[in-house]
């Protein structure tokens, strides 16, 4: 078995867990590759690093290599980074949560050694996980196109509200007086769409939730849109650009880029064992019934 280990260099209690791993999957004689930051930051030269680059996992699949899982040490936020640099090759992640809610991170650093076990012996289930695309029309490129959890469109810096024409299917949807707008994924109802009123939403629903920040208008609220739908946003901000955040990457764009959102043409795999449940995620995340 191959597995490709990620997580937050910075953080002490990530790399005392990877430590951990590297000493049980030695003795479990899996083959071990790091991330380039987790490579450098602990000295770990004589581990061979993950091919990031797509000529250098070209040529590591034509040598007939292929990775098993992908290791995300951390919490959601590591684990949407390791998701990003996974992107369309195909490798199930497991989430280890080093970190504090852990929707997408939710084996418990305690449970490691039984849930290693567990993918050794093959108990567990893969989930295939939508994201969202985006595509800067008119300029403006965009360093970070894929969504696993949400696109978010806000206001930059201390500018007033901005204006977000929305268009469904090429339909003429709303103009959104608001502090921004929040496109999400079903996996991603438990992130920011949740934080500004959205719905929670199963991960397998085929859906695209749009939730406005701060709407000026009360009548305003919350749409889900089947997952095949498009959409477009044109932005108009008094300062002349807005802020884009993809699941938490952010950079400026200046008011004349316009944006198309759709369905990625990939999933993200998403590694479950035995023991879990979404309903019961919720109760244990958000405290419900208690």
């Amino acid at each position: 078995m191959k597995v490709a280990i990620f997580g937050n260099a910075m953080k002490h209690n990530t790399l005392s867990e990877v430590s951990h791993l590297l000493e049980f999957m030695q003795l479990r004689d899996v083959d071990i590759y790091l991330s380039q930051e987790l490579r450098q930051e602990m000295n770990l030269r004589d581990y061979p690093a993950f091919p990031v680059e797509e000529e250098a996992w070209q040529a590591f699949t034509e040598a007939g290599n292929m990775i098993d899982f992908a290791l995300s040490i951390g919490g959601d936020g590591t684990y949407l980074t390791t998701a990003s640099l996974i992107g369309a090759k195909n490798i199930p992640i497991v989430g280890i949560n080093c970190g504090h809610l852990g929707f997408l991170a939710e084996v418990q650093t305690q449970q490691v050694d039984i849930i290693m076990d567990q993918l050794i012996q093959g108990r567990y289930t893969i989930e295939q996980r939508s994201l969202l695309t985006v595509t800067g029309v008119g300029g403006g490129h965009l360093s970070s196109p894929y969504a696993l959890n949400e696109i978010a469109v806000m206001k930059s810096g201390l500018s007033s509200m901005i204006q977000i024409e929305a268009f469904v299917n090429g339909e003429h949807l709303h103009t959104y007086e608001a502090d921004g707008l929040v496109i999400s994924t079903p996996t991603g109802s438990t992130a920011y769409n949740l934080s500004v009123g959205g719905p929670l939403m199963e991960p397998h629903v085929k859906a695209i939730i749009l939730s406005p920040i701060a709407t000026h208008r009360l009548s305003v609220r919350p749409l889900v849109i089947p997952d095949d739908w498009t959409i477009d946003l044109n932005i108009h901000s008094r300062n002349g650009n807005y802020l884009i955040s993809v699941d938490g990457r952010s950079q400026s764009l200046l008011n004349e880029v316009k944006l198309h959102i759709c369905k990625a043409p990939y999933t993200t795999k998403v590694v479950q064992l035995e023991e879990h449940s979404f309903i019961q995620a919720l109760k244990d995340k958000l405290q419900w019934g208690k």
